[in-house]
């Protein structure tokens, strides 16, 4: 039986990763330290499984990963345990390097040891900094320059996936994401606006919106995402891959979409332009139809019916925070 390892497994986009694999007969080892991810999240693997998924609560950056990797031998390995909140490396740009970046390497090391094929990585679109809008939709030629620690940490993996390839035949694909969301995505300060403002018109609270909701973000759903990644599988080595759909979605626009669709007919509240916030944000995903086959089959406004739902199916998932001034700390974007 084939077998992979995933990296922030229990998390939002690796738990759905795990479903698809295990739907495929393939096993999966999950490393995870649960700081953010969470063991619910792995309960229909698990089920559907039958002794094919193994959970390993582990630090990405612990020696622990190589021994283990060496021991289960995974044909890829999928490397999404990351820091991902932008406002937090800023404030602790030290953590967020060495989760983001030694994590990476220890992840690289441990393919090597274990005589891996490949590693799956993830990026953010931070790793392109704020481009002008002449040059949107951002394709992978575009200069990588970004504008915070989180960006600069996920730019610097990149340069040791090639270090690692060039030097050691470590194989990889690196895949750069549009805005992710969809089920069990959570409702923290890391997590993104479509799930804050999901939430928060389920349960009845004012959204805020920064600025003037004129922003825009290229938003994919997670389904779409994992599908990427598996067709990186086989396909795409020593590349960088945009992963989004190529079309903009003012801030605005997407709380009509959430409002309508929930019933919601609180208006949002207004507040100032967060400073250093990127105006304009969509990735081209013509490299991604080409290398990997892969296109979005996942429009907006089905998405949002999609999590909307299964929010109404799981209330706890928005009812679950009783403190309101933890609720309205939470950011919109």
């Amino acid at each position: 039986m084939e077998r992979v390892l995933v990296t922030g497994g229990a998390g939002f986009i690796g738990s759905h990763l795990v479903d698809a694999l295990i739907l495929r007969g393939i096993a999966v080892d999950v490393v995870d330290d649960l700081s953010t991810g969470r063991l619910a999240n792995l309960a229909s693997a698990r089920h559907r499984g039958l002794g094919m998924l193994s959970f390993h609560q582990m630090d990405v950056r612990s020696e622990s990963l190589v021994e283990l990797t060496k021991r289960r031998k995974p044909s890829v390995i999928f490397h999404l345990a990351s820091k991902t909140d932008v406002l937090a490396s800023i404030e602790d740009p030290y953590e967020d390097l060495t989760v983001n970046l030694v994590g990476t390497v220890r992840v690289l090391d441990a393919a090597l040891k274990a005589g891996s094929a490949k590693v799956v990585f993830t990026a953010s679109a931070a790793v392109y900094g704020n481009p002008p809008s002449s040059k949107l939709p951002i394709d992978e030629s575009f200069p990588m320059v970004p504008l915070s620690p989180y960006g600069a940490s996920k730019r610097a993996a990149l340069d040791y996936l090639d270090l690692y390839r060039s030097s050691h035949d470590v194989e990889y694909t690196a895949l750069v994401m549009a805005n992710i969301y969809g089920p069990r995505q959570g409702g923290s300060r890391e997590s993104g606006v479509i799930s804050i403002f999901t939430k928060r018109c389920l349960s009845g609270r004012p959204s805020m919106m920064y600025g003037d909701g004129q922003q825009t973000r290229d938003f994919v759903y997670v389904g779409d995402v994992v599908d990427a990644m598996i067709r990186s599988i086989d396909n795409a080595g020593g590349l960088v891959v945009n992963i989004g759909t190529s079309v903009e979605t003012k801030i605005s626009t997407l709380y009509e979409l959430i409002a309508k669709e929930t019933g919601c007919t609180l208006r949002p509240r207004m507040l100032p332009q967060k400073h250093g916030e990127i105006e304009r944000s969509v990735l081209s995903n013509a490299r991604a139809l080409t290398q990997l086959g892969w296109r979005p089959f996942t429009e907006l406004p089905q998405g949002i019916e999609e999590l909307v739902d299964w929010y109404r199916r799981n209330p706890d998932e928005y009812l679950y925070i009783k403190n309101r001034s933890r609720l309205d700390m939470d950011p919109a974007i």
